[in-house]
């Protein structure tokens, strides 16, 4: 049976003003995201995947075309109060640095009028949640923390309000190779835990074949093809062959490089 989109695209489109005249960065896209799916927009820099992001919850505002969420267009929606139903994880965490891990992640539910006795417990459920010691981190401030730690407080904090939707930009592309894969591997089990729809924007084609359950592939501002990793696997679109060759190419390196395990 066909879930239900949560979140739908209907023929959006956003240019911005240049020296040489207006640039289109969304073309015409349409794109349904069923409820409880982990969606991966790939594409190199340019393709206009970060801006799609951010009409999604009225970062910008889109020229033309609809926006959906759960039914509702989101044009009718005040910006404010539809950003607080929505998580959003942002590259390097982006936390606020004169406040401690507690009050970055009290924030959205402070906001919303959350008594503060419930904050504390839900701070600490989330720290909890997010695998760090609340002891330890919860009155920290940002720069006493490492990459992934800031990452894992980043995504607490877009889980405060407890939001069906989180929206995920660049997240991992800041951190170590080892620190990534632990992060997105922690973050996709906590999407399926949590039942969340989760769409990530994300330049490493591995990492979205690894974490997503589809993958929507941009070029110059269009939507080129959207499909499981095994329908994008063998695209005969020729943009979408290419990007599929990298991690293709990667693996016969690795196997090459890398001694057959001698464990039985």
């Amino acid at each position: 049976m066909q879930r239900t989109p949560l979140i739908s695209y209907a023929n959006v489109r956003k240019s911005f003003a240049g020296l040489a005249g207006a640039v289109v960065a969304v073309d015409s896209v349409s794109l349904e995201i069923a409820e409880g799916e982990f969606l991966a927009i790939v594409g190199s820099s340019g393709s206009g995947k970060t801006t799609l992001l951010r009409l999604t919850n009225r970062l910008i505002e889109a020229d033309s075309g609809t926006i959906h969420i759960a039914g509702e267009d989101t044009s009718s929606l005040d910006p404010v109060s539809l950003r607080r139903r929505i998580g959003t994880v942002f590259q390097n965490g982006a936390l606020f640095p004169h406040m401690t891990v507690a009050a970055n992640i009290g924030i959205t539910p402070r906001l919303i009028g959350t008594p503060p006795e419930k904050i504390v417990d839900r701070v600490d459920e989330l720290l909890d949640l997010v695998q760090l010691d609340r002891t330890v981190h919860r009155d920290r401030l940002p720069h006493e923390l490492s990459g992934g730690q800031r990452q894992r407080v980043g995504v607490a904090r877009a889980l405060a309000a407890g939001p069906r939707i989180v929206l995920m930009d660049e997240p991992f592309g800041a951190l170590d190779p080892l620190t990534r894969d632990a992060v997105g591997s922690d973050y996709r089990a906590l999407h399926e835990r949590l039942k969340l729809t989760t769409l990530m924007i994300t330049h490493d084609i591995t990492e979205a074949l690894l974490l997503a359950d589809r993958i929507a592939v941009m070029r110059a501002g269009r939507l080129v093809e959207v499909g499981t990793p095994a329908e994008l696997a063998v695209s005969r679109e020729p943009y979408v062959a290419e990007l599929m060759t990298t991690p293709r190419r990667q693996a016969v390196r690795l196997a090459a490089l890398l001694p057959e395990s001698g464990a039985a």
